[in-house]
């Protein structure tokens, strides 16, 4: 993915990792910006290979 993609996820960075891969890493505001990115990457054609959170959660 073309570092100039950046604007389309929020402010999440844009890493090339040297297996290939490429991870967008960062912070999302809140869970509407989680699901802007999701369905960007989803009309884009892209898989996602998994989601991390270091978030605790709610009791």
């Amino acid at each position: 993915m073309d570092p100039s993609w950046q604007e389309w996820f929020e402010s999440l960075e844009i890493l090339h990792e040297t297996s290939g891969r490429t991870v967008l890493h960062g912070l999302l505001v809140d869970q509407a910006a989680l699901y802007r990115v999701l369905l960007k990457i989803r009309s884009l054609g892209l898989v996602l290979l998994s989601l991390e959170t270091d978030e605790l959660p709610s009791i």
